[in-house]
């Protein structure tokens, strides 16, 4: 049975904004505005893919974006 990934991304700038949108539309299925579980959900998302100054800015602007 394929995995289902997506492929991969040439440039590491591209797969921060897919993973941010990834993370965001996850945050957005869940309907929820905490940020426990907005941080969760990011980190299921990223898994060890970016850095902790990376993972910071995205739970960020995830979280921005669930407040909206």
């Amino acid at each position: 049975m394929r995995e289902n990934r997506l492929p991969p991304v040439p440039q590491p700038t591209a797969r921060r904004q897919q993973l941010t949108l990834i993370a965001a539309a996850r945050v957005s299925a869940c309907r929820t505005t905490s940020s426990q579980q907005i941080t969760d959900i990011v980190r299921v998302t990223v898994d060890d893919e970016v850095d902790t100054t990376t993972f910071r800015a995205i739970v960020a602007e995830v979280g921005g974006t669930a407040q909206r």
